[in-house]
């Protein structure tokens, strides 16, 4: 329970919206509206004029905290801020402040869904980045046959060349552990439990906010014995989010 309440947390905190002094901008419109929390849902609770200036000190996702010079705070969307002036007299702009989002996440959680040989295959995935183009992923998945059922895990080590894209190429290797278990009207079928090795090529694309939409192709071999191996092959397409 604590450590889901800590990862709400985490995936809402709001972050400082600069690192040195807060930026000072001076509102060009009647007037901006200032919520008491950063949503829509939250009550206007005050309003910065035109010609006054505020100072913006905190961001979550794509809502400002500001100050006015009276001492007044409260969330202002970033469309509002947009029609600011700076303090040298231009225009207030933003980056795109969701890809910046994506590009500084850390963990990622998400499920699939696809076709292992011709079986029908559902996988969950949860991954930490530690680095801008590297990653450690997990995976459980589940196999549903005709004949049989398969329960398999991997972990891997993924690599992005390109992760400061939207849509970006990823591979990755990996070992696990791979369960056959036959139907039990078969005659004389045994089930397998065997290590698992792997290599995966896909494709991630930022979606929106902080959902990520994603394809792959693996390419599995459970190791039965010394004398023998299975190889498999599956391709998923499926859809995360990170904080």
């Amino acid at each position: 329970m604590r450590a889901g309440l800590l990862a709400c947390w985490v995936a809402s905190a709001p972050v400082q919206a600069a690192d040195s002094a807060p930026e000072r901008l001076q509102v060009t419109e009647p007037y901006i509206e200032l919520h008491t929390g950063p949503g829509r849902g939250y009550p206007v609770a005050h309003v910065a004029e035109r010609h006054e200036w505020i100072e913006v000190e905190l961001r979550r996702t794509d809502w400002f905290k500001v100050r006015t010079a009276g001492g007044k705070q409260g969330w202002v969307r970033r469309q509002q801020l947009e029609s600011t002036l700076t303090e040298a007299g231009g225009q207030k702009t933003f980056r795109d402040i969701l890809l910046d989002d994506y590009l500084q996440r850390r963990v990622q959680l998400g499920g699939a869904w696809g076709r292992f040989e011709s079986e029908p295959m559902l996988k969950l995935t949860t991954a930490y980045r530690f680095s801008p183009s590297l990653s450690v992923e997990g995976s459980i998945g589940q196999v549903q046959g005709v004949f049989s059922g398969t329960d398999f895990w991997h972990v891997n080590l993924a690599a992005e060349p390109w992760s400061d894209r939207r849509l970006s190429p990823f591979f990755g290797i990996g070992v696990g552990r791979f369960k056959n278990v036959p139907n039990s009207s078969l005659v004389g079928a045994t089930k397998t439990n065997a290590n698992l090795a792997d290599a995966i090529v896909g494709l991630r694309w930022h979606l929106s906010d902080r959902f990520v939409v994603s394809a792959d192709y693996a390419f599995y071999t459970a190791f039965v014995n010394e004398q023998r191996s299975i190889e498999y092959r599956a391709i998923t397409a499926g859809i995360s989010f990170f904080f």
